[in-house]
Order: structure tokens, then sequence, then C-alpha cells
């Protein structure tokens, strides 16, 4: 930016302020006064006539005002610019810009995109050719070079990507494409982070041909990304980092979402002065928890912000396994009642079909649980023993349960948490100095600290651990003779818990107290969700199709044309293109892919060191003005104003005041008398609904059938609004925004088409309505029926979907013509655009229309039925599935397949209909052309 606050395109121009004095002369420059000699009979007549005055001079602000005028002019001319811009640098053979659109860049886009226009402007004014090239875009994409105009059309038409950057291929590009263009200048518009491979890819980027570099990156890194968020026993953890070094401290506030979008709870993280982690707990029930489907930080619109979340964080799956046999006539000496009343309220229970441990084992390990109850299981089997301790060290939470099945297994390093003594100990008898032993406090440095212990609970048996130095530090519930109750330790990313008593009420009154809901709650907290079950492990490896990403500000967005299925695998996995951040899977499962992970900082990107003369830029927007516009359109209405002034000053506004006063009162009698009789017109003539019905007949509008249904009716509005967004686009029609008719008592003749979309769970329409129906079809209307059941049976078929046989029954009490699918040399094929099908969002179900008057003549099928267009047509494509966009134009429904082409060919079969319905069968009547050029030439 200049240090002057006004600078000046053509300031030569400024030399014409000289000639001022001279125009001031010139207008204050009167003719001499002639000569007069009196002739003395006409003394009487100059006391009776009126002389004309002629003024010296003009007024002084008269002269003023018109001096002011010129000088607008002359400095408009030298086209002025305020709080003008330094000239970047943008010469030399061409401009390489290299910009980030990663999901970083989406805070400022704006001032990234302002900037780069200067940069592309400049190159333009110096006949620059300009190479443009994106890291967070495809790896095919053209970069150029390009002329400035192009230029400019890619850089708006781009937008930030949910994805890291991937300088090292684009970089490699643009060095390629700069071996034909020696000398360059480089402009790099960083997002300020680093990442793995950057000093590779700015070597190969500008150790060749690069002529100069200019960086542009923000004055600092203001980033805060969420990187973590973990479903504890108190709360959700929350983890958020910035970058490194900033001595300022800050706080964040996150804000938990359910999959409806309702905010329900809310966390404050604290930034201490120059640290990168600030850690946050959402304290609230766990069963509130269970609801979270996201986390975003407030006020933070990138994608680095927002955790998605599915099953790992929500509701726990509990395996329960016994090898006792369940007495129905005994239900409370079963090994697992008391467990399933314990568990019930707050976490998922599955229990295998089989009894055999080599068998049930599998089948409790295939449904993906967080935790395994096993209550008196003695020896694990060897064929399934390491799969069940892989499972434990992969995460799982094994709790067991004491009893004379485990007393006399003997002990399992792998699968217990302590060593066991041989045997079982009894306390109170008859043949026993001891007698029951009571429950104490529970430790501090287990997860039931904050319990109170049960003073009522007493255990009469159990099992003993072996004395060992790391006893205390695993023992989680003791007696009050010291040995310990529950036992635990973490193995690998697992858990083992043990129970010295049996899950019934035998050994302990334990099962039956309130404490132990709450010892096994806190366990099932402690536990990590393995994933949703899947049937087999071949369905476990399949991917998962896209269902809700994270788009580049943050919001959850549908899947965008480039999303696709993800595979899910151990360990973190990579966000790109393809597999952005967000939700994969469907409404009955998903998987969370998200961009950041436990072990992502902010780095921030250090400048190239390099040998090249280098000018580095802030981002900011381009706030010079230029003021040739607004002085040009100050000196029109200084003209205007110097226009009335000489009309007032020769009396043209004093000229016959009566003259001006009638015609005044005769507007107004006029206006008054048409206003009056379109109040009494109104009065005597009008009717209820004749304003709607005006509005209705001012502009084509398209219709649809409002089924009853919220879901089916908004999807067809929103097909509607699409399909008439992209008329309005591609042709001249306009068409106002469509309308939802009732067909049982809304006007019908107002519209050329209705849209009936077909719903079985719809009500049936009434008699009447039906006969309102085949009344608009015989005046000339025509109603598109669509099933949108492509994939279940069509009207044809033996059997039908749901769909087709209400359209069945609504069709029985219609005059229906013949009907036969478009055929190749319909109107409709070629009303507008050469279509050879009509697909929907499905593809593959015929478009139904009126049949031709002579079908089966296949060699000269008659294609002028007349200008009459076909009542009918019937589709299974779902076509406003198809059309259907949201707010921002983006679409709603994905096709299937998920073709983006598919879904061009669908508005594209729109317009031929909406043609087809106003024209008719015009295209058709051009067969008569030669007949009418030979009558003519006769």
């Amino acid at each position: 930016m200049s240090w002057l606050p006004l600078s000046f395109g053509a300031p030569m121009v400024l030399w014409g302020l000289l000639a001022l004095p001279v125009i001031w002369y010139l207008l204050r420059l009167t003719p001499p006064r002639p000569r007069t000699e009196v002739f003395p009979p006409l003394r009487i007549l100059a006391r009776v006539l009126r002389r004309e005055e002629t003024p010296h001079q003009s007024p002084w602000w008269l002269t003023l005002l018109r001096l002011l005028m010129a000088a607008l002019v002359v400095t408009a001319l030298a086209e002025p610019i305020f709080n003008p811009r330094e000239k970047l640098p943008a010469e030399g053979s061409a401009l390489a810009l290299v910009v980030d659109n990663d999901w970083a860049s989406a805070v400022d886009w704006g001032k990234r995109v302002a900037t780069a226009e200067r940069l592309i402007a400049d190159a333009g004014s110096n006949g620059v050719p300009v190479v443009i090239a994106f890291t967070a875009e495809k790896p095919n994409a053209e970069i150029g070079p390009f002329d400035a105009s192009a230029a400019l059309d890619r850089l708006r038409a781009a937008k930030p990507r949910p994805i890291p950057t991937d300088r090292p291929a684009v970089y490699a590009r643009v060095a390629a494409t700069l071996e034909r263009l020696p000398g360059a200048s480089v402009a790099v518009l960083a997002d300020g982070l680093a990442a793995t491979g950057d000093e590779a890819a700015f070597k190969t980027l500008l150790e060749k041909n690069a002529a100069r570099l200019v960086w542009v990156t923000s004055d600092r890194l203001s980033l805060t990304g969420l990187t973590g968020a973990d479903n504890q026993v108190d709360g959700f953890t929350l983890t958020a980092i910035r970058a490194p070094g900033d001595p300022a401290p800050a706080q964040v506030t996150a804000g938990a979402f359910d999959d409806k979008g309702r905010r329900i709870a809310d966390a404050t993280l604290t930034f201490a002065p120059g640290q990168a982690t600030a850690t946050g707990t959402m304290k609230v029930p766990f069963e509130l928890r269970n609801d979270f489907a996201s986390i975003a930080l407030d006020g933070e619109h990138q994608a680095g912000a927002v955790r998605v979340l599915d099953e790992s964080s929500k509701r726990r799956r509990v395996g329960l396994l016994s090898q006792a046999e369940a007495d129905q006539a005994q239900p409370l000496l079963s090994p697992l009642y008391y467990i399933r009343r314990a568990l019930q309220p707050f976490a998922d229970l599955v229990e295998p079909s089989s009894a055999d441990l080599a068998d049930a084992i599998p089948q409790l390990l295939d449904q993906k649980p967080a935790m395994i109850i096993m209550a008196d299981v003695g020896t694990i089997p060897a064929q399934v023993r390491q799969r069940l301790v892989d499972w434990v060290n992969n995460g799982g939470t094994l709790v067991r349960f004491a009893g004379s099945r485990l007393a006399a297994a003997g002990n399992d390093d792998d699968l217990l948490p302590v060593r066991l003594r041989s045997g079982e100990r009894a306390l109170g008898g008859a043949l026993s100095w001891t007698t029951p032993q009571p429950v104490t406090e529970f430790p501090k440095n287990g997860p039931f600290a904050d319990l109170a212990p049960p003073t009522e609970v007493t255990v009469s048996r159990q099992v003993l651990a072996e004395p060992t130095p790391d006893i205390v530090e695993r023992t989680w519930a003791t007696l009050a003779d010291g040995t310990p109750l529950v036992t635990g330790m973490k193995k690998d990313k697992g858990t083992l818990v043990l129970f010295h008593v049996t899950p019934e009420a035998t050994w302990s009154n334990l099962p039956i107290s309130g404490s132990f809901v709450e010892m096994l709650r806190r366990i099932v907290q402690l536990s990590r969700n393995q994933g949703a079950a899947v049937a087999n492990a071949e369905a476990a490896a399949a991917s998962l199709a896209p269902y809700r990403m994270i788009g580049a500000d943050g919001a959850l967005v549908p899947p965008t044309p480039d999303a696709r299925p993800l595979v899910p695998a151990a360990g973190p996995l990579p966000v790109t293109l393809e597999n952005p951040p967000g939700l994969y899977g469907s409404e009955t499962g998903v998987f969370a892919h998200n961009l950041l992970n436990a072990s992502s900082t902010f780095t921030p990107l250090a400048r190239p060191q390099v040998s090249l003369p280098v000018t580095a830029i802030p981002y900011a927007f381009d706030e010079s003005e230029n003021l040739k516009g607004p002085l040009v359109t100050l000196a029109l209405l200084l003209m205007v104003l110097d226009t009335l002034a000489v009309f007032w000053m020769g009396g043209l506004f004093s000229r016959r005041p009566r003259r001006a006063a009638a015609t005044a009162a005769a507007l107004l009698i006029v206006f008054g008398g048409l206003f009056g009789h379109a109040d009494f017109a109104r009065a005597d003539d009008s009717k209820p609904g004749d304003a709607q019905a005006i509005e209705d007949i001012s502009k084509t509008r398209i219709a649809y059938v409002i089924t009853g249904e919220p879901g089916v009716d908004s999807i067809s509005r929103a097909g509607l609004e699409g399909l008439t967004r992209f008329l309005i686009e591609k042709t001249a029609l306009e068409p106002g925004p469509p309308a939802g008719v009732d067909i049982s008592k809304d006007e019908l003749t107002f519209y050329p088409l209705i849209y009936w979309p077909i719903d079985a769970t719809a009500p049936m329409p009434s008699e009447a309505a039906i006969a309102r129906i085949d009344a608009y079809m015989q005046q000339g209307g025509t109603v598109l029926f669509d099933t949108r059941d492509q994939f279940s049976n069509g009207i044809g078929a033996g059997s039908a979907s749901p769909a087709t046989e209400r359209l069945r029954d609504i069709l029985g009490n219609l005059n229906v013509p013949p009907l036969e699918p478009v055929p190749s040399d319909h109107v409709l094929t070629k009303s507008f655009f050469i279509l050879p099908e009509f697909p929907g969002r499905f593809n593959g179900s015929p478009l139904w229309v009126e049949a031709s008057l002579d079908a089966s003549n296949t060699e000269n099928r008659p294609v002028r039925t007349g200008d009459g267009v076909s009542p009918i047509m019937i589709t299974g494509n779902d076509f406003a599935g198809a059309w259907a966009v949201d707010e921002n134009g983006d679409p709603m429904l994905p096709t299937v397949p998920p073709d983006p082409m598919q879904r061009v060919y669908a508005l594209r079969a729109g317009v031929n209909i909406m043609m087809y319905m106003l024209t008719g069968n015009y295209k058709s009547d051009q067969v008569h052309v030669p007949v009418l050029l030979e009558r003519l030439g006769q």
C-alpha cells in the first residue's frame, strides 16, 4: 500500500485544471453594452413597455458551481485511486500461483481469494500468462498456463476442501510446467501449516526455473483443532491443540450435538500461556453422553474443529457367558440373573446360542463386544484361548466371577489379573473360627474410589489371591481382613477384572445390593467399544458408503460427488479427497472418520531458504477504491443542478401558475377516479380467491400433489425448485415457484403439469378428487405419476410394489388412454435436449406416455398425433429425488448409481417434459418443411 492516501492512473490529465481561470473568465465575460440613441417620440413607449434586462455577469454561486463541475470532470479523467495499493511482483515469463485450499484455509478463504485476484490482475496488466494450481484438488486437474481472465475464473470456481494439502505432488506438476517457462515468478499462498515433505517440495518448485518468490501467509497461525473426544468414567474428555509457542492464554468452548443438530452439552478448554494443548470434560450423565453425535469448537469454522462420533463412543455392548445351565424354576440361582438385571438399563447385552465354550466364545467375539462377563468359567478351550487373549490385548474388557469351576481351574496369567491360591476360602460355619467379612473403604487407586462402601454386604466364601508385590495396586475392593474382593489390571489396551465371589447370592450378598449395580456400571464405562457388530469376517472388511461428510467450514453436509466408500482398518486412516472426514455407513450404523487424531500437531510453516528475491505479503482484501465513478456521478448531479438553476433564473418555474395548479388538480382527479373505480369494482365484482388466481396465472408454475406425508412432500417441493432453477439457467422460460395442490379442493387448471409422487402410506384420494383429476386431464392438463420404485417390480410386472398397487387403484377410476414407453422418435426425446432415456434418481424404469395412433407400425410410426400432449406420464425413476436441491443449490439425495451425469440427464429430462407440455408436437411438424418449401417455390 502506498504512503499517499490518493493516487492517479493518468496524472497528466490534471494539467487540465490550469484551464479553470480561463473557464472562469469566459463564464464571467459579457458582450459590450450597445450604444443607444434616444428618439423623442419613443419616450412615452419607453415608460409603458417593460425592458428585458440582461445581467452584466452571472451570479458568483453559479460560476462556482460550474467551476466545481469542470474540476470534477478533469479529476475523474485522471482516474484517482483512494488508498492505493502497491503493484505486486507479477512479472517475468509467467506467474505461477500455488494456492493451499485445504481445511486450514477455510477460515479466511475470502482474503486468500482477494489476494490471489490482485496477483492475477497485475499479471494480466503485464501480459503475463498464469499457472494456477491448488494443493487439495485432484492430481490430474488442469493448471495452465492461462490468460488472466481464465485464471480468475478458475480461482473463483475453487473452494476449500476438508482435507490436508498434497504439496509434493502439486509442486512437482507446477515445476514440470515451468520448464517451458523459465524465469517465472512463483507466488505461494500457504495455509501456514507445515506438512511432511515440505522441504523437498519447495526445493523441487524453486530450485530451477523460478526467478522470484512471492511468499503469502497469515500474520499468525490462529487455528484451534479438536484431536480427541473420549467417553470416560465421569464425562467426555476433550483435547484441543493450537500452534505452539503462543504466549497468550486462551479459552475455547466446545459444544456437543445430537444427531438432529441440537446442542446438549458444553465444556470449556483452557490453554495455558505457551502451551499447545488444552483439555476439558463434559460432565453429563452417561445416558446423555450416548446421544452425542458430534462435538465442535465454537467460533472455529473449519473441519479440524469438529469431531463426529460413532458407536465406539456410545453405549457399550456386553457379552454374557456362563457354563452353568439356567434353572427356569429357580431364576434367582442363575449365575447371570443379577448381572442381567444390573446391566440392562445402560448396556446392550448379547449371549451365545451355544453352551460349548469352543463355540460360545467365538460367537461373542464376532459381536464386537466392549466387555465380556464370565460367570464361574473354568478352563478356556485351547482352540479359542488365543483369540480371547488377542481381544483383550486390543482393548477388550474381560470380567470374571469366581466359583467352584474357577477355583479348580488353576491360574491363567493371560486371563486373570492376579494369581490365585488353590481351592476356596470359607468364612463362618461350624468348622471355621472366622466370621463373614464386610467390605471396607474402596481403595483410592481404583475405579470405585468415589463410591460409598456397602456396609450391608458380607462375604462368606471367596477365592484368595496370592500375595505379590503388586497385589495392592491391582486391588479395587477389599474385605475388612484385607483380602481382595475385586482385583483388576490393564493388559496392553484391555482390562482384566476378577470378582472373587460368585455372581449369585451364594458366596456373598453383594449381587443383591445396590453397590453391585454401581460397580458393574463403572467397569462398563471403563470399557471401550470395539465397533459395530457384523455377521461375518467378509462383511467386516466390506467398504462403507459415505453418509454425512464434514465440510471445509466444519458443517455436516451430504456426500460430495468425489467421495468414495471407505474400508475401515486398524489405526488412523488417511483423509483424502476420495475419503473426506465424516461418517461412513448408513442409518443402521456409522463409522467416524475424523480429520485430526491424537498425534496431530499444528507446526507453523517456515519460509524456505532460497537465493531468489523474496517478497513477503500478508493476506488482505483490496482496500483501494477507484474514485472515477463517484466523481463523474457528482459532476452529473451538479450538471442537473446547473440546468435547474438556469430554468429558475429564466422564470420557467414561475410562469402560468394557474395552469400548473389546474394540471395538478386534473391529475389528482384522474388518479382519484381510477383508484375509486378500482375500489368500486373490487367491492362489487371481486370474489374470494381472485388474488390467488391472478398470482397463479401470472407465471407458469409447476404443481405437485400434497400427499400428506411430510417427507415425500418436502422432496417434491425441493425437486420442483431444483427443476425450476435449471429451467431458468438453461432455457428462456422463467417459471414461478412450484405450488403444492390439494386435488380435492384446489383449482388445477392453472398448472400445465402436476407431479404426483405415489406413496402407499399416503391416504387414498377420494372419488371426487380423482374425478377432478380426470376432468383436468380431459381439459388438456398432464399428470406425471412417479412410483419411485424402479428397484421393485414395475407396472407391467406380475407382482407389483405397494406404490404400483396404489397407482393401479388410482388409475382404475380414470379414463386412461393406451400407454407405451416413450418411443425413440417421440417428441419428448428432442423437445429441447436429445435424450435416449429419461433417468431420475434411479435409472432403468421407462417413461410411459399415451400410445401413438399406429404403435404397431414400426417402419412408419406416426409421430404427429396432432398438437395434443399426452395427458398422463408414468415413471418409477424418482424424478423429484434427482431434482431436489437445498437452499445452497446442492443436491439433497444421491443418485443410484452415484453418477453425477445421471443427475444432469434427469434435469434435462425435466426440461424436455416442460417444453413438451408448453409447445406440444411442434418439433414433429418439421417433417412438413420440404412440402412447404416446394409450395413456396411454385
